[in-house]
């Protein structure tokens, strides 16, 4: 009998091979029974970006390397043949994490690459000295404007200029809260655009795109395709966003693709956090992800559906350049 989802799974593993194009290995892996208990599974975002101090300050190089490599270790018994691992980098971590991952990288046959994760912005003093330091350390340039809250174009700026001086891609976070008052995918594209670096700049979550009207969606999308901007779609870490009175035109809270990859926008697949305080229950299947995210937008085309598991994360993390 044949069934479609049999028959993607095929494919997928012809085609080389799930790439995960974004995840956060560093601590994957890593919830506690006390984190539940204290409730701090249920926490903002925002607030468990300051939550995870705890667990960065008490984290040894050794920690760390244990940490991606049994990541790495646990993806690939999944299928995975790639993946992208934001990696910490600031005062509070200190050059821990990025040289467990350097070490993993050289001891493990698993293709990993490596992305600086700024949870303490670009701008301050300290943070930019650290941020600085990881950029040479790193695969791609890694960003978080919203971090920056207020100076997002400045925080834009650095990352992008120091990406070109680099020759190295960028990979940012942006518009994650499914909220119309966030409009970073727009600044994302005109920065691109700006800076010369076109076709070199990928776009994490895009989640509040969908919350804006048609006319806007499909102007920003525009902008997106002049500036080369390619997009990860992580469906089950936004998937669970929470209820609101707020008046929005109806969508679910996952990257839009149906709208995007008919105009020729690139899209790849992630799992981000994997098993930690941000998601305590992902186990890093990619297989769930995508059906998540085809079952979301109503997305049914078995060709790209190969693509975003595959191709389209090789070509976002600069494998097939």
């Amino acid at each position: 009998m044949w069934t479609p989802l049999e028959t993607l799974k095929v494919r997928i593993r012809q085609a080389g091979g799930w790439v995960n194009a974004h995840a956060h290995f560093d601590r994957a892996l890593s919830v506690r029974k006390e984190d539940f208990e204290e409730d701090r599974v249920n926490r903002h975002l925002h607030e468990k970006w300051e939550l995870v101090d705890a667990y960065k300050s008490a984290s040894t190089e050794d920690d760390y390397y244990a940490t991606i490599d049994r990541a790495c270790r646990y993806q690939a018994t999944q299928g995975v043949s790639s993946a992208l691992s934001f990696i910490d980098c600031d005062e509070v971590c200190g050059d821990r994490a990025i040289k467990g991952s350097l070490r993993v990288k050289a001891d493990n046959n698993f293709n990993l690459l490596t992305a600086c994760q700024t949870l303490k912005g670009v701008l301050h003093p300290e943070a930019r000295r650290w941020f600085d330091w990881a950029s040479e350390h790193v695969d791609i340039i890694g960003g978080l404007p919203a971090k920056d809250a207020g100076r997002e174009a400045e925080h834009l700026d650095v990352l992008l200029a120091r990406a070109k001086v680099l020759g190295k891609r960028a990979h940012i976070h942006v518009d994650q809260l499914n909220i119309t008052e966030e409009r970073e995918t727009e600044l994302l594209a005109r920065k691109v655009m700006e800076h010369g670096m076109e076709g070199r700049v990928t776009a994490v979550h895009g989640i509040s795109l969908a919350t804006h009207a048609k006319d806007y969606r499909f102007e920003v999308y525009k902008m997106c395709l002049d500036a080369g901007l390619s997009f990860v779609a992580c469906p089950t870490a936004w998937i669970d966003h929470r209820r609101s009175e707020r008046l929005q035109p109806f969508h679910n809270a996952v990257t839009p693709i149906d709208e995007m990859i008919p105009l020729g926008i690139t899209v790849a697949i992630g799992t981000d956090n994997i098993a930690d305080v941000y998601k305590p229950y992902c186990d890093g299947d990619l297989l769930t992800e995508l059906r998540a995210l085809l079952e979301a937008t109503h997305f049914y085309d078995l060709d790209e559906l190969v693509k975003i598991a595959t191709s389209n994360g090789r070509l976002v993390l600069g494998l097939d350049d």
